[in-house]
């Protein structure tokens, strides 16, 4: 690996889903893949493939059918984890094994009830397993940050002499600021054997709002991978935003030096929107580089300084981050070769013709009841139809207001059975199409969470319904889009509703 060059490691797929809420199904992971392709990331992290036998399955889809980028695999530091991340890993392109294992005094002593020996003789005897069947071997040492530094040292250089080449150091907990945590990587490269054989790789959380300080000091203190997501996505208060990252870098290369960063920064607002649409998590407006105001100017001093000099208030360009406004690009007389074209364009270019004849067909519909489309509700459509199979389609639906308040509606669906259909009454129309559709599915599922939101602007407007949904202790996310929110609500919770019957089938198999 070039020691000029930082490596950006996307770990969306994998601690991004573990934000309270996230639930990607494999086609959605599978687009958003593509996506980091397209971007220019180096590795992505596909996910955690002994968790579940629906990760093993996302794990083993994405090597099979991802290509132009480093497919890695986690697990932790036994021989069965790492096992289950071989074998999904083994139609890669590349492949890398990321094994981890906790390294803090708290860690050990808490959680795995570990010495220190028991856990330099479990990182060499797992390497050990695993040299020579991926292509490379990423080692973390969890809660790192917070570890003996000189205890680091000897677990990293055991870790390299095992085959490990990229040394992860995790601030597990966002706990480090960025002078303290600069010059624990600098110790670490000056006192771990072997380091010069290996990247200095960093992975930080954002519990201090101190993640994006504290990656760009430890790339000033030379290391040379950054692990991190689309939006800041993960755990607790999230993971450093890599848009943020590589904007600093180039932004700033006078302070840090002319690195290389292989990265296409004009696709980082569509793979923010991409990430936003499927997770269901919004993106803040005053998100930097990709949030809605990051180039809004509403002071009449900063309008005037802009109108005579962009760089008065703008450090970076719209356009350095795929940001520039988009036009109206299609109406209900656009036929398909514009529409497949302009898929294309949007990022979308490896549907079969089957499956662009579909969204066309669904494009139609939605040009038909709305006067404007843009590139939002393009897109907004195609991920409402980025689904495995479905157990539940909605085949029609009726409600209607009655006194005091009170709604009734009725939905027919397509179930594994056939055809179902049922009523029911509720406060309102989404409340009593979701009873309904309850009582067709025949699960005792709980709503946790619903929001609604404008996709585009107009009294056409698509409104996005985004939900939550319980069952067995596990919780299932859902979306739908429809110019009728109460369609786009129904719609979302079927989505959801599928993801447990999915889960709930894979599991079978595993069983199996």
């Amino acid at each position: 690996m070039d020691q000029n060059r930082v490596y950006f490691f996307d770990t969306t797929l994998r601690d991004g889903e573990q934000t309270p809420g996230v639930s990607l199904q494999t086609p959605e992971k599978i687009e958003i893949a593509k996506g980091l392709v397209r971007l220019g990331i180096d590795v992505i992290e596909a996910g955690f493939p002994a968790a579940s036998p629906g990760d093993f399955e996302a794990v083993q889809t994405i090597a099979r059918e991802v290509k132009g980028a480093t497919i890695c695999a986690l697990a932790r530091a036994n021989e069965k984890d790492v096992q289950k991340a071989i074998d999904a890993l083994k139609d890669a392109e590349c492949s890398r094994l990321h094994v981890f294992i906790a390294i803090s005094e708290l860690h050990m002593e808490y959680k795995l009830k570990m010495t220190r020996q028991e856990v330099l003789d479990k990182v060499k005897s797992v390497l050990a397993y695993a040299k020579g069947k991926v292509d490379e071997i990423e080692f973390s040492g969890e809660d790192a940050a917070r570890s003996d530094l000189d205890f680091a040292c000897q677990v990293f250089g055991v870790a390299i002499a095992g085959g490990a080449t990229i040394i992860n150091v995790p601030d597990t907990v966002g706990y480090m600021n960025p002078n303290e945590f600069g010059d624990k990587i600098r110790y670490i490269k000056e006192h771990t054997p072997g380091i010069e054989n290996a990247i200095i790789s960093v992975h930080c959380h954002d519990d201090l709002g101190l993640a994006n300080a504290n990656t760009l000091a430890a790339i000033k203190a030379g290391a040379r991978q950054v692990e991190g997501t689309i939006n800041g996505l993960g755990e607790r208060a999230g993971n450093v935003a890599i848009e943020e990252v590589v904007m600093a870098l180039k932004t700033r290369h006078d302070y840090f030096g002319d690195l290389q960063v292989n990265i296409d920064t004009k696709q980082f607002t569509k793979v923010s929107k991409l990430v936003s649409r499927l997770t269901g998590v919004v993106v803040p407006p005053n998100k930097p580089i990709v949030g809605s105001n990051a180039f809004a100017h509403e002071s009449g001093i900063h309008q005037h300084g802009m109108m005579s000099n962009p760089e008065t208030y703008e450090i970076m360009t719209p356009e350095s981050v795929g940001a520039e406004k988009t036009d109206l690009v299609l109406g209900k007389h656009s036929g398909r070769h514009a529409f497949a074209d302009h898929l294309a364009k949007l990022g979308f270019q490896s549907f079969t013709e089957e499956k662009i004849n579909d969204l066309f067909a669904k494009f139609k519909e939605l040009a038909d009841r709305k006067k404007q489309v843009y590139d939002d509700d393009i897109v907004a459509l195609v991920v409402d139809n980025l689904h495995h199979k479905k157990a539940f389609e909605l085949v029609a639906q009726y409600y209607k207001l009655g006194e005091k308040g009170y709604a009734y509606a009725d939905v027919r669906l397509m179930t594994p059975e056939g055809e179902k259909a049922d009523a029911a009454v509720g406060d309102g129309p989404v409340d009593a199409s979701l009873k309904a559709v309850e009582r067709v599915v025949g699960l005792p599922i709980s709503l946790k969470d619903y929001q609604i939101r404008a996709i585009t602007a107009g009294k056409d407007a698509l409104g996005e319904a985004t939900l939550k949904v319980e069952y067995n202790g596990r919780l299932y996310h859902g979306r739908g889009i429809s110019t009728d929110i109460v369609k786009s609500s129904v719609n979302a919770y079927i989505n959801a509703v599928n993801s447990v019957f999915l889960t709930m089938e894979l599991e079978q198999q595993e069983e199996e």
